[in-house]
C-alpha cells in the first residue's frame, strides 16, 4: 500500500497523545467532570463553543449530554447548549457586533450564575472564545478551556484548563473529543449510577 506508512504514523501519533493525556491530564479531566456534575446537581446547564472542528466538538459533547453517551444507560436529559448551531444568531452578532461577539452575546442571553461554559480552542487564543469567557465570568459562570499546545491566553483566564499536550491541531482535537467522552461518562456515573 502506498500510504501504509503514513497511516501508521498518524495512528501512532494519535495513540501517543492519548498516552500523554493519561499521564498529564488525568486529574484535570476528573476535576472538570466532577465540577460539571455539581452544575447539574444545582439545576444549571453547560454551554459549549468553539470554531471549525472545535465547533463540531462542542455540538458532539452537547449532544452526548442531552441525549446520552451510551445506550446502556437510560437517563433523563441534561441541559447542554452548543452556542455554535444557530446560524441566524451567529451571523447577526458577527454582522452587528463583530466576530468576537458571536458566543459572548449568547452567553449573555442564556447564561446564569452557576452555569458552566466550556470554550474549545486548539490554540487557546481564539478571540471569540476569550470574549465568551470574559462575559461568562462577569455573570458568575464557571469557565473551562479545552485547549492545546501551551494553552494560549485562555489557560490563565479559565477556572479549569485542560491542555492537550501536542501542537498539531488534529491531534489536539482527537484529544478533546476523547476527553469529552470521558467527561460525559463521569458525569453520568456521578448523577445516575
Amino acid at each position: 500500500m502506498k500510504y501504509s506508512d503514513l497511516i501508521k504514523s498518524h495512528l501512532n501519533s494519535s495513540a501517543d497523545v492519548k498516552l500523554s493525556m493519561a499521564e498529564l491530564c488525568l486529574d484535570m479531566i476528573e476535576k472538570i467532570a466532577v465540577q460539571a456534575a455539581e452544575v447539574y446537581k444545582n439545576d444549571r446547564k453547560i454551554m459549549l463553543c468553539g470554531n471549525g472542528g472545535s465547533a463540531a466538538d462542542s455540538q458532539h459533547i452537547a449532544t452526548e449530554l442531552v441525549v446520552r453517551l451510551t445506550s446502556k444507560l437510560d437517563r433523563k436529559a441534561l441541559a447542554a447548549l452548543a452556542l455554535t448551531t444557530n446560524t441566524s444568531t451567529l451571523t447577526a452578532a458577527g454582522n452587528d457586533y463583530g466576530f468576537d461577539s458571536i458566543f459572548a452575546r449568547q452567553v449573555e442571553a442564556f447564561g446564569i450564575s452557576g452555569d458552566m461554559l466550556i470554550g474549545i480552542s486548539t490554540s487557546g487564543n481564539s478571540s471569540n472564545i476569550i470574549s465568551a469567557v470574559e462575559t461568562a465570568e462577569s455573570i458568575g459562570i464557571q469557565t473551562v478551556g479545552f485547549l492545546g499546545g501551551d494553552g494560549g491566553k485562555l489557560k490563565d483566564m479559565v477556572d479549569f484548563a485542560l491542555v492537550i499536550p501536542h501542537k498539531d491541531t488534529g491531534r489536539i482535537q482527537e484529544g478533546h473529543i476523547t476527553a469529552g467522552h470521558i467527561f460525559c461518562d463521569i458525569i453520568e456515573r456521578e448523577l445516575f449510577i
